[in-house]
């Protein structure tokens, strides 16, 4: 059984996953002309927050809501946080690497999560104390303890993001693991150290709604959460690191050995 919020939270993901999905199938069609793509995302992004905040307006029409696309919602009970589209550059390109992310926090504290690509069918979720989940399979993180052995995701900055020490972080990162991937949407990095397909993720800069949900599942499937030096995550916090637990002092040392 389902807890009630989780069952809420899929039933907005899975209505709103049918856009997505549609609306991917379309980008191909708009490849050509880079203008149009522009415009068809945006207007994809607010079509996919809308019907999320329909379905979940029904259910909780005294929350604040957090979204990407419409800021701040006031209400006067627990926060619900929404990215109609992680990985929205994947989305532009046709990069089926996409998802629907969902949370719910009470006083500061995330208690449920969900990540949902439509375009896999990938159902990702948690509740506090009810462990991690994906697509009704109990998930855990990896059980590496070699970094020689370990994948590390990331997200690498670009444009005017780019800060001095990244491509030092890289680089300690990339000697010590068997690699790095940047796979551009962090809620299903955060997702992917849950099931055991990566072994740790680092970014800098990031907003609440792309990891909210993720931060919850990781440590609901046995992972840890930290800011890259090693204080603890809040969500206040921009920087992150996650790890399968056992790497994670190693980890830290790599990200501050600069």
């Amino acid at each position: 059984m389902l807890p009630a919020t989780i069952n809420i939270f899929e039933k907005a993901a899975r209505k709103a996953g049918r856009i997505l999905a549609r609306d991917f199938g379309e980008i191909e069609n708009l490849q050509i002309q880079s203008k149009s793509v522009g415009d068809f995302v945006t207007s994809a992004d607010l079509k996919v927050e809308q019907s999320l905040l329909e379905t979940l307006q029904y259910y909780y029409p005294n929350a604040n809501y957090l979204t990407e696309e419409s800021g701040s919602i006031k209400g006067k009970e627990e926060t619900i946080v929404i990215d109609p589209i992680d990985g929205t550059s994947n989305f532009i390109h046709g990069i089926p690497h996409v998802a629907i992310v969902i949370g719910k926090i009470v006083d500061d504290e995330i208690t449920d999560g969900i990540i949902f690509n439509p375009i896999l069918n990938e159902f990702y979720w948690a509740s506090k104390g009810k462990g991690a989940w994906c697509n009704n399979k109990r998930i855990r993180v990896s059980k590496r303890q070699d970094l020689t052995e370990c994948l590390i995701g990331t997200g690498a900055p670009f444009g005017g993001r780019i800060y001095s020490d990244y491509y030092k972080e890289l680089e300690n990162m990339s000697k010590f693991t068997a690699g790095v991937r940047r796979l551009g949407a962090a809620a299903l990095d955060l997702a992917y150290v849950s099931t055991g397909k990566i072994d740790g993720f680092w970014e800098k800069d990031l907003n609440l709604w792309d990891v909210c949900s993720g931060v919850l599942i990781v440590q609901e499937a046995g992972g840890r959460i930290s800011e890259p030096e090693g204080s603890d995550w809040t969500t206040k916090s921009r920087d992150i690191l996650v790890s399968n637990t056992l790497i994670h002092k190693k980890l830290i040392k790599n990200l501050t050995l600069l």
